[in-house]
């Protein structure tokens, strides 16, 4: 092999790991831009809230459900607000949660008209990046509003779920070596 070959390879096999970046599809940098947060948070939350494995590789679904604390998947947005509304007439809306980012109804229900808009992906996803955006101080640590989507009140439960989002967001950002405490402004 010819030694500038040799070189090429080398360096694409070090730097494989450096470019190894997953941008956020377009409705999530949408999404993101208008409320003015990094579109990688808003694709990380979304990762841990609705991700499911499909063809060996983790990507949100649109038509998740959270009731009581057990997902639920559906094929189709009409399929999942069957599930919504019978899902609602067992269960209080405190314990249900809905779509990409799995907002939930109990605790949301002015940023919504009717249950089954939460499964407008592009609306989910607008209302994740503003709940985002509220829980962000400026200049201040977004991991630490990613905990408080999941839990404002903060403590044990918000610090596992930014431990968990944390992951998904360093496969996001290609840098395995993310840590919780060190990144104040993502990109």
């Amino acid at each position: 092999m010819p030694r500038h070959a040799l070189l090429m390879l080398l360096a694409c096999a070090l730097a494989g790991p450096a470019l190894a970046r997953e941008t956020p599809p377009p409705a999530y940098q949408v999404a993101a831009q208008r409320a003015g947060i990094p579109s990688t948070v808003l694709y990380a939350v979304a990762l841990q809230e609705s991700g499911i494995r499909l063809r060996g590789r983790l990507v949100p679904w649109p038509w998740t459900l959270n009731v009581a604390g057990k997902a639920q998947r559906y094929a189709t947005r009409a399929e999942a607000c069957t599930g919504l509304r019978q899902a609602l007439r067992r269960t209080p809306a405190t314990r249900i949660d809905a779509g990409l980012g799995q907002i939930n109804l109990g605790y949301h229900p002015q940023r919504y008209a009717q249950p089954c808009d939460l499964l407008d992906p592009y609306r989910n996803l607008a209302i994740a990046a503003e709940i985002l955006r509220e829980q962000h101080t400026p200049g201040g640590d977004w991991l630490l509003a990613i905990g408080r989507y999941h839990r404002p009140a903060g403590g044990a439960q918000a610090a596992r779920y930014r431990h968990s989002v944390s992951q998904h967001l360093a496969r996001v950002l290609g840098d395995h070596r993310l840590e919780v405490t060190s990144k104040r402004n993502l990109p």
